[in-house]
């Protein structure tokens, strides 16, 4: 029976490949686990009075695109957050962000670019499903080094012509996943007018955007309006799962330009699995709310509070701008990964596995991954553990 190839140089999931790291005892009674970001904050109160109320709305399929209350709750939001004026044709709401992020290409990466295999630009370290959609659409994934010489976002400058002119899409996390750097105004009319010269478009990873310091960070579909850019330039992708800590929820939206979002619509009745009616109503109720998000960003002001009180004497340590994970550095990833868990019990991830390796070269080998979604106390217990494993 043969299989296709396009997938066979894909490396081992993330997760079988921890598990195998550390399928070994530990001397720790405790386990700690800061690996995946499954946010543990509560989400809102009101979520489980509305979702009783509407049970009876599993009876009927749901509306493949996002129910209209739905999709203007979407785009209150963007009002409120960016001053964008998004119609609810312009916005498709998605089963989680993911589906989005994979599906986006496969409606919208053309066969060929200026008669050429496309390329589709990914961040490295990146989440995984870039390079798989890439791969899905016959399209050359090329992994942009974003460390800390570019501010731990991608570095477009180091690109030449010939890939510039083959790239068919570029995917940006802002604010990133795993480092927390938050892309600036600047750095997004940057790409931006690099994409407008070499005609490709910009798929934004914004799921993070909610949980920062003090400054909001921009989207690219906001700065990409002011430039007046063309409206299918940019298309951003927003997600409950942080916003709200509802992961489970499955709830996120895609915003862009008419041409785009039909075209995704289109591709989306035919493969795509909507969110069901009574979770849509639940999800247009949390878009609407506020007062939720500022109580959930307050609890991880605090918690960059703590990383910095106990890591910031430590050399190279970047306090993260944005977002709920630490990305440390150490000396090997993966041994310092086995070394916590043997010795305290505290479940990491090292960066290489959020990584590629290019040129022989993997910008997420000298660190690790930590996430900080746990309770406040046993979130400052776990950093406490690998600060005195690993830096004492």
């Amino acid at each position: 029976m043969d299989f296709p190839e396009r997938f066979s140089n894909l490396p081992v999931a993330t997760w079988p490949r921890l598990r195998a790291l550390l399928d070994v005892p530990s001397k720790a009674s405790d386990v700690i686990n800061m690996t995946i970001g499954d946010p543990c904050h509560a989400f809102p109160a009101f979520v489980g009075d509305i979702l009783a109320a509407n049970l009876a709305g599993f009876n009927d399929y749901p509306s493949n695109e996002g129910q209209d209350d739905l999709l203007s709750a979407m785009g209150g939001f963007l009002k409120r957050r960016y001053g964008l004026d998004v119609p609810n044709a312009q916005i498709l709401a998605l089963n989680g962000t993911r589906e989005g992020l994979y599906n986006a290409a496969m409606a919208l990466c053309p066969e060929a670019k200026n008669g050429k295999t496309p390329v589709i630009l990914t961040p490295n370290p990146f989440y995984p499903v870039y390079g798989v959609a890439a791969l899905s659409v016959g399209a050359e994934p090329v992994y942009v080094p974003a460390t800390d010489r570019s501010g731990h976002l991608p570095d477009f400058d180091g690109l030449s012509d010939e890939i510039l002119d083959r790239t068919a899409i570029a995917y940006v996390c802002s604010p990133a996943n795993p480092q927390g750097a938050v892309a600036d105004e600047p750095y997004w009319r940057k790409i931006i007018a690099l994409a407008e010269k070499h005609d490709f478009k910009i798929f934004a990873d914004e799921c993070y955007s909610e949980i920062y310091r003090e400054v909001p960070p921009p989207s690219g579909l906001q700065i990409a309006t002011q430039m007046g850019a063309d409206p299918d330039r940019v298309m951003i992708f927003q997600s409950l799962s942080k916003r709200s800590n509802l992961p489970g929820l499955r709830c996120g939206f895609a915003a862009g330009g008419l041409k785009s979002i039909t075209r995704l619509r289109q591709l989306r009745a035919f493969a795509g699995a909507p969110l069901a009616g009574p979770l849509q109503v639940v999800a247009t109720n949390v878009w609407n709310d506020e007062a939720h998000v500022e109580e959930n960003r307050a609890l991880y002001r605090r918690k960059y509070e703590i990383a910095d009180d106990i890591f910031g004497h430590i050399d190279g340590y970047q306090s993260p701008e944005a977002g709920f994970f630490l990305w440390l550095p150490v000396e090997d990833g993966e041994a310092a990964t086995l070394k916590l868990w043997q010795e305290t019990g505290v479940r990491t991830l090292p960066g290489a596995y959020l990584s590629q390796d290019v040129n022989g070269e993997n910008p997420g080998t000298k660190y690790i991954r930590v996430a900080m979604v746990a309770p406040t106390q046993e979130m400052q217990r776990g950093l406490t553990l690998i600060r005195d494993c690993l830096y004492g």
